[in-house]
């Protein structure tokens, strides 16, 4: 049967824990270095620990190891991937292909990372060939370009269905590298994508002014989970590694109920046992997102991008009226209370925001109001009682079936689990017929349902008597506490981890000249690409490969497409970024692949320093 995973972020030790707790299959978590987030490692202890707790719901972890490697770093990285598989790391997710080459990995499964640029059939089959048992899809694929690589390849599918979105094709970035040497290839992305930029025609012309122009939407795939199982995935992962533990409760709830339905009307399986009982109502609009979009999955659309804010405005309440020092009116005022924190953008167009002092009669009254206009649109970006909800948690609990049975001389109770666990208990004594048959009934199911804070939720109770009998509820007590104390002491051992040894082979990588975009920085990736045939390879950016006149960024997002200025494939004039330290971008159209290209605009940079000569 096919199994369906999902697959959540953990910052660190709690996140994952809570991910567990509200239903993932499956968290990927970066270690104490070389993962794509350089702030987030986390120590070999604290990923036992989180093995330790997931293995028990047979859910997995992942470590990232995903960032690329100098010659010096290659040994600690082999000598930390030997720790991360003794800690119980199920899989590494891996971009340099220097890992690969030459041994020295213990038979841990590989995920090729999202980094590696995986958007081909011809890639995505060349590295299932090479040995790993899973790709990390790039975000912007289409269904129809995922369906391709379907039909290509065998190897384990994965895709990003929600979270944050790199408006550049992941591992093609170098505009944080070239800005500041801050490398996303190195875990050190400062993020220029977010910044305020002015667009101008080729002309100097002003298009748009002081815009947060290359700033994505989040995405939110919850809906197309059907459609990206049809396609061939098999683990929807949710972005979000930065991202505090309220974050990761209320995400993995919602797409845990969401790809539950997925499951039930595919025939699937889920890829972990327990079940998740959220202390609260799960609700996307209220976790950080700066607006969703489902990006590129039917195509590229024009509103993909956030070019107000890359903050989170939070949800629309309505506009304010009777706006007043300190205080405005707002239909439905009552859904706001004190502590609440509300934005709106002011007459400038800046975010700004305020806390809650107070609700009466409609009137909010909040500290600092200062830009907001009569017909202002409110939205509410900290909900204090949702925060307060998620702050309960959830409780991650195994299916139990319990048979009540009449034997000679007593009855039984049979207790049995969805980890295959049978235990029974037997009560012995004289049997008397129930005087009231039906209340002796409700007694029995009762007590026997009374599973507290065990780690069971009751799926089945079946009663196999001739006629009601009466039971001390002291004796159905002991029964319940005896079998299942029989089921634990029954628990069969854990699956063993899946592993995987890495067999050389000469299969050929689809191209046989590799640009500095390839990202290869150390000998052994070389190597590794040589013994697959390509022939030449260049200096990563980060070796010093020489960025002139080439492309720091490609993206799906289409500034000429968002503000209607598209000429429906017809060559296009160049237009211009500027960001707020007077730097200048070139940015070039590529009609045919729909897709913009961002260089640095080396003439105008050369034409200013010999102006200030």
């Amino acid at each position: 049967m096919n199994e369906l995973e999902l697959l959540a972020p953990a910052k660190d030790l709690a996140c994952g824990v809570d991910a567990v707790n509200c239903g993932a299959d499956a968290v990927y978590i970066g270690a104490e270095r070389f993962g794509a987030r350089i702030s987030v490692g986390n120590s070999i202890s604290d990923i036992e620990k989180l093995a330790r707790h997931a293995h028990r719901y047979r859910a997995k972890v992942y470590a990232a190891l995903n960032t690329i490697l100098s010659d010096a770093e290659l040994p600690r990285a082999r000598r930390l991937a030997h720790s991360l598989w003794e800690a119980g790391a199920d899989a590494l997710i891996v971009q340099d292909m220097g890992l690969l080459e030459g041994g020295g990995l213990p038979p841990i499964p590989l995920i090729a990372s999202t980094q590696a640029n995986n958007t081909t059939p011809e890639k995505v089959l060349f590295l299932e060939k090479a040995g790993f048992k899973r790709v990390i899809l790039a975000r912007e694929l289409t269904l129809a370009e995922i369906k391709a690589i379907r039909a290509a390849t065998t190897v384990e599918l994965e895709t990003f269905v929600h979270g944050a979105l790199c408006v550049c094709y992941s591992g093609q970035c170098y505009l944080s590298y070239f800005l500041g040497g801050r490398s996303g290839n190195r875990g050190e992305c400062a993020q220029p994508c977010r910044k305020l930029y002015t667009l101008k025609d080729d002309e100097g012309g002003t298009v748009c002014a002081d815009k947060h122009l290359l700033s994505l939407k989040d995405l939110n795939l919850s809906r197309r989970l059907s459609h990206l199982a049809a396609a061939g995935v098999t683990s929807f992962k949710i972005e979000g590694r930065l991202k505090d533990r309220d974050y990761v409760r209320n995400v993995v709830a919602a797409y845990r109920r969401e790809l539950d339905k997925v499951i039930a009307k595919r025939g699937a399986a889920r890829a972990s046992v327990g079940r998740s009982f959220a202390a609260f109502e799960p609700d996307l609009a209220k976790t950080f997102n700066r607006g969703y979009t489902e990006y590129n999955i039917d195509g590229n659309p024009a509103d993909i991008a956030s070019p107000d804010t890359p903050k989170f405005v939070g949800e629309a309440l309505g506009p304010a009226t009777d706006v007043k020092s300190g205080s405005f009116r707002l239909h439905n005022a009552a859904r706001l209370h004190p502590g609440d924190g509300i934005s709106y953008f002011d007459k400038t167009g800046k975010l700004a925001g305020s806390l809650v002092n107070g609700v009466l009669e409609g009137r909010v009254r909040a500290d600092n109001l200062k830009g907001m206009e009569n017909g202002t649109a409110i939205y509410r970006n900290l909900d204090k009682d949702f925060l307060r909800s998620l702050e309960r948690g959830a409780q991650r609990r195994f299916a139990l079936k319990l048979e009540f049975a009449e034997v000679d001389g007593g009855f039984t109770l049979k207790a049995a689990d969805e980890r295959g666990a049978v235990g029974e208990a037997r009560w012995r004594g004289v049997k008397a017929a129930a005087q009231k048959p039906e209340q002796a009934l409700d007694t029995i199911r009762k007590q026997l349902s009374k599973l507290g804070e065990t780690e069971y939720w009751l799926e089945a109770l079946e009663l196999k008597m001739s006629k009601p009998y009466f039971l001390p509820v002291a004796a159905l007590n002991d029964l319940r506490r005896d079998a299942l104390a029989a089921l634990e002491a029954a628990l069969p051992k854990a699956p063993a981890r899946e592993e995987i040894k890495l067999v050389s082979n000469d299969y050929p990588y689809p191209e046989e000249k590799l640009e500095y975009n390839a990202n290869v920085l150390n000998a052994a990736a070389a190597a590794f690409y040589k013994r697959h045939g390509v022939k030449e390879i260049a200096m990563a950016a980060e070796g010093g490969a020489d960025l002139a006149g080439r492309a720091l960024m490609v993206t799906k997002l289409c500034l000429r497409r968002r503000l209607g200025l598209c000429k429906k494939g017809k060559a296009v004039e160049a237009m211009f970024l500027e960001d707020g330290e007077g730097r200048r971008f070139r940015l070039e159209f590529d009609c045919a692949a729909c897709v913009m290209k961002l260089y640095y605009d080396s003439e105008t940079a050369k034409e200013a320093k010999e102006s200030d000569e």
